[in-house]
C-alpha cells in the first residue's frame, strides 16, 4: 500500500485497493460496546482503534465512520470528557485520515457542545463548561482550512462568539466572529449566511465599531431580504441599520429604516408594530434635509392610507408638504418628539432631535419666503419666523452654503435678496421663449377659428 496516493488513487493511476471489513467490524462494536458498558473504556477504545487502522488502510469508509462514531459515543455515555476530547483529535489527526471519518467526527461532536444548530449549551457547573470550551476550539482547528467542513467551522465560530459574550468579552466576540468570511461559503444556504452576517453586525455595534459595521452590513443583498421567507431578517437587518445611522445621526436614512421595517407583512399584521414603524418614519421624514429624495419618500407616505389612522403624524406630513410658514413649535411637537424611536440612545442625541426639529422648520419657513419674496428686509422676515436675526442670517448663510436656496444679505441696507440676478443673454433667451409660445398659440387659435 505504499504507493497509494491521497486522493483514492495510486500513484501509478490504478485504483485503490478495498476491503469489506463489514463482519469484523459488526463483531467488534458489539464486544466494545459490551466493555464499555462494562466501565472498560480504554479496553473498548483500544479494540477499536485497531480496528480504525484496519479499515483506514484498507480503504472501508463506510465501517471506519461507524468505528469512528463508535468511539466518541463510548466517550460521551461513560461521561469523560477528557477521553473524548482525546479520541477526537487522535482519530482526526491520523495519516491518511479520510474525509468521510473526519467529516463524521465532527458531526458527531457538534451537538456535545451545540444545541440545535447555534445557540451554546446552558452550562451548569464549572467543570462542564470548560470541557463545552476546549470541545469547540478543538473542533474550530479540525475544521480549520478544510473546504468541506467550512459550514461547521462557521456554525462552530459563531458558537465560541457565543461562549465569548457570555462571558461578557463583546470584543473577543466579535473579532473571532470577523475572521469567518462567510459570504463566500458556498456550503451554507442564503438563510444561514444572512443569519451568520447579521450576528457579526449586531456583535460590531455592541462593540461600537461602527464603521466594520457599516462595511458588513455591504455584504447583505436588499433584494433577498425582499423574498417571502426572510421577513424576520429584513426586520433585524433594519433594526441594526437604524442602530447604525442614528449612531451616524442621518435621520434620512433612518427613515428609510424604518420605513422598510413598516412595509414588511409581518410587521403590517401587528397594529402595535406598524404603528411605531410609521410614526418612526414621518418623524425622521420631518428632521431630514430637504431634497428631492425626501419629498418624493414624504408625498409616498403622504398617500398611505394607513397614515389616517395617525391623525398627528398625518397633519405633519401635510404641513411640510404645504408652501406655508410653519409656527414654532407646531401643535403636535410633544408627541413628535415621544416617539420611542427619538428616545432611544443617550441625552444628547434626543437633544440633537429637539435642536434638529427647530432647525428644519426654520429651513422650511425660509424656503417658502424665497418663493414669495425677490428681495425683503431682513428684521421683518426675522419678525415674520419668529427669530432672532442673528440666528435667521446664520440659518441662510448654512442653507446657501449647501445649495438648498440662493440668497444674498446686504447688510448695512438690511436687506435679504433671493432672487438670482439673471444676465442679459438669459433675459433675451427668456423673451424669445416666450414669443415662440406666443406665436406658437397664435397659430393654434388661426388653425382652429378657419378649421370651424
Amino acid at each position: 500500500m505504499s504507493n497509494v496516493g491521497s486522493s483514492g488513487r495510486a500513484l501509478g493511476g490504478e485504483l485503490e485497493e478495498k476491503v469489506d471489513l463489514t463482519a469484523e467490524t459488526d463483531a467488534k462494536l458489539e464486544q466494545s460496546a459490551q466493555l464499555a458498558k462494562g466501565g472498560q473504556l480504554k479496553e473498548a477504545l483500544a479494540m477499536l482503534a485497531a480496528l480504525e487502522k484496519r479499515c483506514r488502510v484498507g480503504n472501508d469508509s463506510p465501517n471506519l465512520v461507524r468505528v469512528c462514531e463508535s468511539s466518541l459515543q463510548y466517550c460521551k455515555e461513560a461521561g469523560d470528557d477528557e477521553m473524548l476530547l482525546t479520541t477526537l483529535q487522535t482519530l482526526s489527526t491520523r495519516r491518511s485520515q479520510k474525509q468521510a471519518a473526519i467529516r463524521a467526527l465532527v458531526h458527531k461532536c457538534i451537538p456535545y457542545c451545540v444545541e440545535g444548530q447555534y445557540t451554546p449549551l446552558s452550562v451548569t457547573g464549572g467543570n462542564e463548561k470548560k470541557a463545552r470550551d476546549k470541545l469547540v476550539e478543538a473542533l474550530r482547528e479540525i475544521s480549520d482550512g478544510k473546504i468541506f467542513l467550512e459550514a461547521e467551522r462557521a456554525r462552530l465560530t459563531r458558537c465560541m462568539a457565543m461562549i465569548m459574550e457570555q462571558e461578557g468579552d463583546m470584543a473577543a466576540a466579535a473579532d473571532v466572529l470577523q475572521e469567518v468570511h462567510v459570504e463566500t461559503y458556498g456550503s451554507l444556504s442564503k438563510r444561514e449566511k444572512v443569519e451568520f452576517i447579521l450576528e457579526q453586525m449586531r456583535l460590531t455595534l455592541a462593540k461600537k465599531d461602527y464603521v466594520r459595521a457599516a462595511i458588513v452590513a455591504g455584504k447583505v443583498s436588499r433584494k433577498h431580504l425582499q423574498e417571502d421567507n426572510m421577513e424576520e431578517y429584513k426586520v433585524k437587518f433594519f433594526t441594526l441599520m437604524a442602530e447604525l445611522h442614528r449612531h451616524e445621526k442621518n435621520a434620512f436614512l433612518l427613515a428609510k429604516d424604518y420605513h422598510s421595517i413598516y412595509s414588511t407583512p409581518m410587521i403590517l399584521n401587528d397594529d402595535t408594530k406598524w404603528k411605531e414603524a410609521l410614526q418612526a418614519t414621518v418623524v425622521y421624514l420631518a428632521l431630514s434635509p430637504y431634497s428631492n429624495e425626501q419629498q418624493d419618500m414624504m408625498n409616498r407616505v403622504h398617500k398611505d392610507s394607513n397614515l389616517e389612522k395617525l391623525s398627528s403624524f398625518q397633519l405633519t406630513i401635510k404641513i411640510l408638504l404645504k408652501k406655508e410658514i410653519i409656527s414654532y413649535p407646531m401643535t403636535n411637537q410633544v408627541e413628535l418628539e415621544g416617539v420611542s424611536a427619538i428616545l432611544e440612545g443617550v441625552q444628547d442625541l434626543i437633544q440633537f432631535w429637539h435642536e434638529s426639529f427647530h432647525r428644519r422648520i426654520i429651513q422650511h419657513n425660509v424656503r417658502v419666503a424665497s418663493l414669495h419674496y425677490r428681495c425683503i428686509h431682513g428684521t421683518r422676515l426675522a419678525q415674520l419666523l419668529g427669530l432672532e436675526p442673528e440666528r435667521l442670517e446664520r440659518e441662510i448663510s448654512s442653507m446657501v452654503s449647501d445649495g438648498s436656496v440662493y440668497a444674498k444679505i446686504d447688510r448695512p441696507k438690511d436687506i435679504v435678496r433671493f432672487a438670482e440676478p439673471k444676465t442679459p443673454e438669459s433675459v433675451l433667451s427668456e423673451w424669445a421663449s416666450d414669443i415662440d409660445k406666443l406665436l406658437h398659440m397664435v397659430e393654434t387659435t388661426t388653425h382652429l377659428i378657419n378649421k370651424n
